[in-house]
């Protein structure tokens, strides 16, 4: 390499961005620059994500469109769960590639930038020996008032079209201890909302002798001060316990929202989909949630067209939402993952009906979000301040629903309320989001 501008691209989730970050603090560690552009940069790297199809290909477009002239002189890494899924055989696909490296090597990204540097155009990091997964020295926050903590890493579940145990490998858990320490430094340097993150956040367990399960590091966590809130994702059902939901309500530091992926209505589909779980079993863990003293906020993921997905399991997803009344959910076509065992499947849907199906159930949810967004109207929400809309004159905030909340304030014109809070009377609402009004200056 001739020179040590980079350009990173990251696709998929928290746990991708929060990885991204932990590159992107090493690089500049090591005396790299970040560009804008992939043109402008000696080394271009993508950060990847492989749950479906269409963000593994985008990644393998980015990299075809480099193929030729336009990529001399550069070096390109691909980095994250595609490279993990794929290994070598992306020299292979695209032989313009000399990095491949998963998230459980990136402690090691210092020697490999050596070998890069050195001219080795074959550079690997695939091993899932992930003694110091954590351990990442360096990390440069994109966000100076959020900030993300990995408290688990892996999956040990195995949800046949899921391929995060590939990708990941099993689960494993820090220490409690280094938890604390790190939110505490996060603290101390002005970061006032802390998310905990996982695959499966919530099987947490604390390796050392205290043994904290996933509820006592929430609370312990929700404790330190200077955090006025804190987040976790993603949950599994199974793994979700009353306690977590006690300690939520024992403290308001704790985010009023929680992400429960049920993925399906029908019973005989999550037991296809080998979700450890039934539809009523699901249904219980809500009844906690909405039994809460606090006003839980509550988010979901599904997935329609699953191999075998019949006419009436759909409509006991959908029903799933009439009972339920999530505030958002997302939503997915059912993709063949490599290594899964949804592959070996029968009874394919055809993708005109998983579109014909996801619609339907985006629609319905719609509505939903429609009437739980209306229901807000009148209401005073505290908001976090996270960017500006300058040319409608309004401020956006996030409620600790999770909730985007654009308002007008007084100071509209003047100084960033960026990273400050305040208090908001909504009195808009359309299906995505909320419009209000500040009742106080923000601090």
């Amino acid at each position: 390499m001739t020179g040590k501008a980079f350009y990173l691209e990251t696709f998929g989730c928290q746990m991708n961005a929060h990885d991204s970050e932990k590159v992107v603090g090493t690089l500049l560690a090591k005396g790299y620059h970040q560009v804008d552009t992939p043109e402008a940069a000696d080394l271009v790297l993508y950060n990847t994500c492989s749950i479906r199809d269409k963000a593994e290909q985008k990644v393998f477009t980015r990299l075809q469109n480099f193929k030729r002239a336009a990529g001399k002189g550069k070096v390109f890494g691909v980095l994250g769960c595609v490279a993990q899924q794929e290994g070598e055989k992306i020299f292979d696909r695209a032989p313009h590639v000399s990095l491949v490296a998963g998230s459980a090597s990136y402690t090691k990204l210092p020697e490999m930038l050596v070998q890069l540097e050195a001219g080795n155009r074959r550079v690997t990091g695939l091993s899932l020996d992930t003694d110091e997964t954590f351990d990442t020295p360096f990390t440069r926050r994109d966000n100076p008032h959020r900030a993300y903590i990995t408290i688990i890493e892996g999956c040990d579940k195995s949800c046949a079209y899921c391929v995060v145990p590939f990708t990941r490998g099993p689960e494993r858990s820090r220490t409690g201890e280094s938890v604390m320490a790190e939110a505490r430094g996060l603290a101390v340097a002005g970061y006032t909302e802390i998310q905990l993150l996982g695959q499966n956040v919530n099987s947490y367990r604390d390796p050392s002798p205290g043994g904290w399960d996933f509820a006592t590091l929430l609370a312990r966590v929700g404790e330190i001060p200077g955090i006025r809130r804190m987040r976790y994702t993603t949950s599994h059902p199974r793994d979700f316990t009353r306690a977590i939901v006690d300690a939520m309500d024992a403290n308001p530091v704790l985010c009023n929202h929680v992400h429960l992926p049920v993925q399906s209505g029908s019973s005989r589909v999550l037991a296809s989909m080998q979700r450890l779980y039934t539809r009523a079993q699901y249904m219980e863990r809500i009844a906690w949630i909405k039994g809460a003293r606090r006003n839980m906020a509550i988010t979901t993921d599904i997935i329609v067209g699953f191999p075998g997905e019949t006419e009436a399991d759909f409509e006991e997803t959908l029903k799933l939402l009439d009972e339920v009344e999530y505030d958002s959910l997302f939503s997915f076509k059912y993709s063949p993952r490599p290594n899964t065992a949804a592959l070996a499947m029968h009874d394919k849907i055809p993708d005109e009906e998983k579109t014909r199906r996801l619609m339907i159930l985006n629609e319905r949810q719609r509505a939903i979000q429609l009437r739980r967004n209306a229901d807000c109207i009148g209401r005073v929400e505290e908001v976090l301040v996270e960017g500006q809309h300058a040319s409608l004159g309004q401020w956006i905030g996030r409620t600790s629903q999770n909730r985007t909340l654009n308002f007008t304030h007084p100071e509209n014109g003047g100084a960033s309320l960026v990273g400050r809070y305040g208090n908001v009377r909504v009195t808009r609402a359309g299906p995505n989001s909320l419009v209000g009004e500040a009742v106080e200056n923000v601090v």
